[in-house]
């Protein structure tokens, strides 16, 4: 099974899906009071805002109610997933088992629904071509671990999986990065050189029209950052965190492993250019 060379699935969909879905982000997950969430609830505990269709009672005014951390929260699919793949269609309202057993297997696929992502982003770059058989192999192993049994699923080392994966990543990142044109980046930099680099504190960094062209931020801490008419083309923003990162104008084309979960976060504008797997957020003006 992991040694096969098979093509990833482009059938395999991996973001929400809320329709094929039972709500299960509204009531597995536990959330605390904050900017992001108007209440405190507890994992397992039904939010009061879920209809009986497993919707969303005030989904358009999410925002304005205080709600915004559940516009910024994806799946990666794993809720539908779960809901129709690994328990066939059944419905956490029936009760125990069903119920335990859902609410336990979730937060699990989301982690390897999430890492199938990145592994689907790395087979797309061409400059990691010779990396291309070991990635299918991770995302064989990682497809098979997400599609076990809830017993299996429940069993996981998900470390076992990821840590490997995400080496493979990095070097898939490093191999894109070196393929292109590297920027000057003596120029029109804000904070000094040394302060690019995974895991930085950028909070609330004047980064504006900086050339950040291949800049590795793995990591990287760019809450609030004004990134207004930089240019992160090419840039490695896997894991950084960008909530109310300032976005407009700036551009994203080509940034590696850039999720939509990030760019909802932030703040951007009609200017702000994205890759094209990636939707412009409702909320930015």
């Amino acid at each position: 099974m992991s040694g096969s060379l098979t093509t990833p699935s482009p059938e395999r969909v991996l973001s929400a899906d809320c329709a094929a879905c039972t709500g299960l982000c509204c009531v597995a997950l536990a959330f605390a009071r904050s900017s992001d969430f108007a209440f405190d609830k507890a994992a397992g505990e039904e939010c009061v805002n879920l209809a009986d269709d497993f919707r969303c009672r005030i989904h358009p005014r999410l925002r304005e109610r205080g709600f915004k951390g559940c516009t910024v929260f994806d799946c990666f699919g794993a809720g539908q997933h779960v809901t129709q793949h690994t328990f066939d269609g059944s419905d956490w309202r029936d009760g125990d088992p069903v119920r335990a057993g859902m609410f336990a297997v979730f937060p699990i696929v989301r982690q390897l629904h999430e890492l199938l992502w990145y592994l689907r982003e790395a087979l797309g770059m061409p400059a990691a071509a010779p990396l291309h058989p070991a990635l299918r192999s991770s995302w064989n192993e990682v497809t098979a671990a997400a599609d076990a049994a809830p017993d299996a699923i429940l069993q996981l080392d998900v470390d076992a999986l990821r840590d490997p994966a995400a080496v493979l990543l990095r070097e898939a990142a490093r191999l894109t990065r070196e393929s292109g044109r590297q920027a000057d980046r003596r120029a029109r930099l804000r904070v000094p050189r040394s302060r690019l680099t995974p895991g930085a504190d950028l909070l609330g960094a004047d980064l504006r029209g900086a050339d950040l062209r291949g800049a590795e931020l793995r990591g990287a801490l760019l809450i609030a950052a004004d990134l207004r008419d930089a240019d992160l083309a090419g840039a490695e923003l896997i894991g950084a965190d960008l909530r109310d990162a300032r976005l407009h104008g700036a551009n994203l084309e080509g940034a590696i492993y850039l999720t939509q979960p990030q760019v909802d976060a932030a703040q951007g504008d009609p200017r702000t250019r994205l890759p094209a797997a990636l939707r412009r957020p409702s909320h930015w003006t």
